[in-house]
């Protein structure tokens, strides 16, 4: 496969990854803020903190209220990682390698867009429906079950694994590590019901409160942080997804698992296999910032040889012929 017909595939599934995590939190904190005793300010300012671009959302919009949140994170064109900027540049990966992709995925992929596209121009006069945030998710889910039923379970159905596996595993981590610095208003609300709607709004900003529930039965700080992030079972765990994104580059590359033929598979497997060895009292001991913020390093680095191994342009090496 060419590598910039694999590239567009991989960051196809990550892009679509993003835009659904997005979707989600901004869902689950319209329905939290309805609960919370807190400002507005510090109700919408962690989603924001989510995405690492806090700064740049402070230079152009100044105060994080619900109104400017909702417009940065879902709509405004100028931001890379907003629903909006996410969706196009999905559509635009897969407009580059239609001739590979099924019509149902194309038609699927662009009627997203343009739905979003149409929402976003009428929030300049209204506020936006909250099922519109529920309908992306669906959409997205659509576009998996499309993408599984209808490709070819080759390289690129591979590839697009791979991307939606390594978005999944970050913004696990970034949800999960937000709420140590940012979610909980004072240190008076731990161990009390409005400590338990925050943990209950970080499970259902990933999907996992159900899941959760029938595992463990109560709200556990401990046993949330180890469900979230060392579960086998749970699709959004960071465990679970490492090993299906080393499963991914593995069906890639052709080699056995345990073994590495690049760079990207060694990264990729180091991490998960340092993964698999760690419970949640070493999480707990080296803290939870502390361990989630050096995942999140070390993810930075897989995602990077990634690129190296597959995406990158190569100069071609020539011989000097000798005379």
């Amino acid at each position: 496969m060419l590598s910039r017909v694999a590239d567009s595939i991989y960051w196809m599934g990550r892009y679509i990854e993003r835009a659904e995590n997005i979707a989600r939190f901004i869902s689950v904190n319209h329905h939290l803020a309805l609960d919370m005793p807190v400002e507005e300010e510090e109700q919408w300012e962690p989603l924001v903190t989510v995405t690492g671009d806090i700064e740049l959302f402070k230079k152009r919009y100044g105060t994080p209220t619900k109104q400017n949140v909702i417009q940065f994170l879902a709509f405004d064109p100028q931001y890379p990682h907003s629903i909006l900027s996410c969706l196009r540049a999905a559509r635009e990966n897969a407009r580059s390698i239609r001739g590979g992709l099924s019509t149902e995925i194309w038609h699927h992929l662009n009627s997203i867009y343009l739905t979003v596209n149409q929402v976003a121009q009428q929030m300049l006069n209204q506020e936006v429906s909250y099922n519109f945030f529920d309908q992306v998710q669906r959409n997205s889910h659509l576009f998996s079950g499309l993408s599984d039923d209808t490709m070819s379970h080759g390289e690129g159905w591979q590839f697009l694994r791979l991307g939606r596996y390594i978005e999944r595993a970050d913004k696990t981590s970034r949800m999960l590590d937000v709420k140590y610095f940012v979610l909980l208003p004072s240190a008076e609300y731990v161990g009390t019901p409005y400590d338990n709607i925050q943990w209950s709004a970080v499970l259902k900003s990933i999907s996992a409160l159900e899941p959760y529930r029938q595992r463990y039965h109560r709200i556990s700080p401990k046993q949330i942080v180890e469900f979230l992030v060392l579960d086998r079972e749970f699709p959004r765990s960071i465990y679970y997804c490492l090993a299906s994104a080393e499963d991914a580059i593995h069906q890639i590359t052709g080699s056995m698992p345990g073994t590495f033929h690049s760079a990207a598979e060694r990264q990729l497997g180091k991490l998960k296999s340092d993964l698999s060895y760690t419970d949640i009292t070493d999480v707990m001991r080296v803290g939870i910032h502390e361990f989630l913020d050096e995942f999140q390093e070390h993810l930075n680095v897989v995602g990077q040889s990634i690129f190296e191994t597959f995406f990158a342009v190569k100069p071609v090496q020539l011989e000097t012929a000798v005379v």
